[in-house]
């Protein structure tokens, strides 16, 4: 009994192991038929996140792009205004500078009018010219009228 025990069972073996190996093969096969799968989505899944990613860095520059943009027309827009500022104040001290001199030549000559020291000639006691004057110094008297300089305000300059 035991000899046909064995031998059935070692018969049999054969035949369970072969459709085992069958078996682990077909296991195998589908194992690896579900990881190519998965590879493949898996692969898939990454380049979608790659290429959404490349749509957000490209969505980004052309956002920073335009934000340049818009900074260097400000800055080019804010330097011409300085040009311009620059300019007009180059041009407004000149008109200060030449006005300066002016009132100061005029503060001069109402000085020398007032001060009645001889310088155009005037006489204090007997209010003549001499004779190399070639004007009257009586015209010259509206000017001593005040004693005070002449003073320019800013509201005075026309434009």
């Amino acid at each position: 009994m035991a000899t046909s025990k064995t031998g059935s069972s070692s018969s049999s073996t054969p035949l369970r192991s072969s459709c085992s190996d069958e078996d682990f093969q077909q296991i195998l096969n589908e194992r690896k038929r579900k990881r190519k799968v998965s590879n493949r989505e898996a692969a898939r899944r990454s380049r979608v996140r790659k290429q959404k990613h490349l749509d957000d860095l490209m969505g980004q520059v052309s956002q920073l792009t335009n934000e340049n943009h818009r900074i260097l027309t400000s800055i080019n827009i804010a330097a011409e205004l300085y040009l311009n500022m620059e300019a007009e104040n180059s041009v407004l001290r000149a008109q200060m500078a030449e006005l300066s001199a002016r009132l100061q030549s005029l503060n001069e000559i109402v000085g020398f009018i007032d001060s009645g020291d001889g310088v155009f000639g005037y006489d204090h006691h007997h209010h003549r010219v001499d004779d190399d004057t070639f004007m009257n110094i009586n015209q010259w008297s509206c000017f001593s009228v005040n004693h005070q300089p002449i003073i320019a305000a800013a509201d005075m300059i026309m434009y």
